[in-house]
């Protein structure tokens, strides 16, 4: 399945939720995901399955000063 991930072409083996893509991205710490301009809520990663075509964002909390 292809889809695109942070605006780059990327190749899933099998059929993902959310929460399976973040673990095997090894994705750690606050970040938030967004689907199609739509951002998805914490509480739905499991249930939202990803499809193929699917445009995700990952953005990462990076902090500073």
């Amino acid at each position: 399945m292809q889809v695109l991930l942070n605006g780059d072409p990327h190749s899933l083996e099998q059929d993902y939720t959310i929460e399976e893509l973040i673990g095997n991205l090894d994705i750690d710490g606050k970040f938030a995901v967004e689907i199609n301009q739509n951002i998805i809520p914490r509480s739905q990663y499991s249930s939202t399955q990803l499809k193929p075509g699917d445009n995700i964002e990952i953005v990462q909390a990076i902090g500073g000063g």
